[in-house]
């Protein structure tokens, strides 16, 4: 693979999360921005998983514009520049009849918009029953109106024992609804930064009487704490460096419901 051509000496946050777990074969909910390294998070272990003796469609990228798709494929091509994976872009706006006769030659790796694919898909040019993942980047443009009929009607031309990696830099109720139906058990990634706004979310979305946090050090407990009681919610904290009178305490209290929320390691 061209990886260190590409540039990449060392995984960002969201590759270095969801790569190891793509290439296991778990689905994957991924909330990441542009420019952290999202692109190279799916198609690494999409590249990886292709068989390349095999000239059968076993990968697609959904994207919601023509630019995006131009803009991965080529992130495709040059990462896999060093193996016989062949990657073909469609997206409307470009001729089907040119897209109909690439179909014709080996495609491992089909990267476009719903919508053409679903056309190709249509009329038998396409052929995704050996499609073994498929990735949608962008989820959240991608289950627009404008978008989610054709998202719905192309996901039934593909196995059902596909592997679905959805990322999105927003979590409205249309990627839940479809993660709910279509995703099995998949692993859920959130960027550090945005931790604290997705528990926020959890809050104010549930329904929830008291909550236990766990955090993996003293720094944290105590950061998140004091972010949590920002956001006007009753938070109590307690950790290894505090007195065990005052562990003890802080505990019974939360077991009393003198606060809703505890933080702790």
């Amino acid at each position: 693979m061209g990886i260190y051509e590409k540039g990449f000496e060392r995984p960002s946050p969201i590759q270095e999360e969801s790569i190891p777990i793509a290439l296991t074969g778990s689905d994957i909910l991924a909330r990441a921005k542009n420019e952290t390294g999202k692109t190279a998070a799916f198609c690494i272990p999409a590249l990886e998983k292709i068989d390349q003796d095999n000239n059968v469609i076993q990968v697609v990228i959904l994207v919601p514009t023509r630019e995006l798709a131009l803009q991965t494929s080529q992130v495709c091509k040059e990462l896999g520049k060093h193996l016989k994976i062949q990657v073909m872009v469609t997206t409307s706006g470009t001729s089907l009849k040119d897209d109909i006769m690439c179909l014709y030659q080996p495609v491992h790796l089909l990267v476009g918009t719903a919508g053409r694919i679903l056309d190709l898909a249509k009329k038998g040019v396409c052929i995704l029953k050996d499609c073994a993942m498929l990735v949608m980047d962008e989820t959240d443009k991608l289950l627009s109106p404008e978008f989610q009929p054709s998202i719905e009607q192309l996901i039934h031309f593909i196995p059902t024992t596909r592997q679905i990696l959805m990322f999105s830099a927003t979590f409205p109720v249309t990627v839940k609804d479809f993660k709910d139906r279509y995703l099995r058990k998949p692993y859920v990634f959130v960027e550090e930064r945005q931790k604290v706004h997705c528990l926020n979310t959890l809050f104010s979305k549930l329904q929830i009487n008291q909550s236990i946090i766990f955090c993996n050090s003293v720094n944290r407990v105590e950061f998140l704490a004091k972010k949590i009681t920002e956001l006007g919610y009753s938070c109590f904290y307690i950790h290894a460096k505090m007195l065990q009178d005052h562990r003890n305490r802080v505990f019974h209290d939360f077991r009393n419901g003198a606060c809703r929320n505890l933080v702790c390691t």
